[in-house]
C-alpha cells in the first residue's frame, strides 16, 4: 500500500535515481553493515538502557470501546478536533507505574490532564465536526511497548454520546538511548521511514520504506541476533530505463521474523538507531 509521495529533487534519468539502491547493487556492503550494527548494539549499554526503559510501540491513544460511531466522529478524531465542556482535573500523582506481564515494573513521571488534552486536541479545538469532552479521570490502559504489552496510567476522557472513554497514556516515555554506532556513509539505500505495527505474536513487523518512481517497490531484509533485529531497505529492479521524475514513494512492507521480536531492539542499518515508531494518528511521544 503506497502511503504518499515525497520529492527527492529535480528530474533525472532512472539510472541515476536508483543508483546504489538496487537489491543486488551492493548486498555485500549491506550485509557487512548489518553485522556491524548488530555487534555494536548486542550487549551494549544502549541495549541495556532500551530494555530497562519504557518506549511505547503502539498508539498511546485508544478510542472508545467499539470504535467511533460515525464518519463525522472519525473525521473529527483524525483532524484532532475536540471541544472541552468540563474542567479538567488540576492535580495528579507525580509518578505512575508501568507494569509488564512478567511482574516487572517501572516508575515514570505522569503528565497532567491538561497536557494530555492539548496533545490530543492540538490547535484544532472547536472545528466542525468535533468530539465533545465532558470530563476526565485517571485510570489505566494496556499498551504495546518495546518490552511487550504493559498496563500504564492513562487519562480517560469522557466523550458526549459514548458509554466508554477515549484513553491517552499519561506516563512519560524514557529517553531514547544514545546509539553505540554512527550513521553509515557508504551503504546504499535510505533509512526506514518508520515502524507502524508489531504483530500480536511478535513474529512480524510492518515498516514504511522509501523507493523510487521507476522501480518495482521496496525490499526489506533482516538480520536477527539474540539481542537485535537489523532491517535494511533496498528496492526491486527498475521497471524501465529512460527519463523519469526523481520522486520517492513511501510504502508499507511487512517483514516476517524467525522468532518473536520480544525485547530485542529493532534497528535500521543506515543510521544504526532503533526504527522510530509512528502510529496512524500523530507521532508517538517517544519519537517526537
Amino acid at each position: 500500500m503506497v502511503l504518499f509521495v515525497v520529492g527527492l529533487g529535480a528530474s533525472s534519468g532512472c539510472g541515476s535515481q536508483d543508483e546504489g539502491m538496487e537489491a543486488g547493487g551492493d548486498m555485500t556492503k549491506i550485509a557487512h553493515r548489518s553485522q556491524q550494527v548488530a555487534a555494536a548494539w548486542d550487549g551494549s549499554d544502549a541495549a541495556a538502557a532500551w530494555r530497562a526503559g519504557y518506549h511505547p510501540m503502539g498508539d498511546v491513544v485508544q478510542v472508545p470501546r467499539g470504535g467511533l460511531r460515525s464518519q463525522a466522529d472519525e473525521q473529527a478524531y483524525e483532524d484532532r478536533s475536540f471541544v472541552l465542556r468540563s474542567k479538567l482535573p488540576a492535580t495528579r500523582p507525580k509518578d505512575g507505574r508501568v507494569a509488564w506481564a512478567g511482574g516487572e515494573t517501572l516508575t515514570r513521571p505522569l503528565e497532567g490532564a491538561d497536557e494530555s488534552y492539548k496533545a490530543l486536541a492540538g490547535d484544532h479545538a472547536g472545528g466542525r465536526p468535533h468530539l465533545t469532552v465532558t470530563g476526565a479521570k485517571l485510570g489505566e490502559m494496556t499498551l504495546a511497548t518495546s518490552r511487550g504489552p504493559a498496563v500504564v496510567p492513562a487519562w480517560q476522557f469522557a466523550l458526549d454520546g459514548y458509554d466508554s472513554p477515549l484513553k491517552r497514556a499519561a506516563v512519560k516515555p524514557s529517553k531514547l538511548p544514545q546509539p553505540p554506532i554512527g550513521r553509515a556513509r557508504d551503504v546504499p539505500g535510505f533509512p526506514l521511514h518508520h515502524l507502524t505495527r508489531i504483530a500480536a505474536d511478535g513474529r512480524s513487523v510492518t515498516v514504511v520504506a522509501l523507493h523510487g518512481a521507476c522501480d518495482d517497490g521496496p525490499v526489506v531484509d533482516v538480520l536477527e541476533t539474540r539481542g537485535s533485529v537489523v532491517l535494511s531497505a533496498s528496492v526491486k529492479h527498475r521497471k524501465h530505463e529512460g527519463y523519469c521524475t526523481k520522486q520517492g514513494k513511501l510504502q508499507q512492507v511487512t517483514v516476517r521474523l524467525d522468532r518473536p521480536l520480544g525485547d530485542r531492539v529493532l534497528l535500521d542499518v543506515i543510521n544504526g538507531r532503533p526504527v522510530p515508531y509512528k502510529p496512524d494518528h500523530g507521532p508517538s511521544p517517544s519519537w517526537s
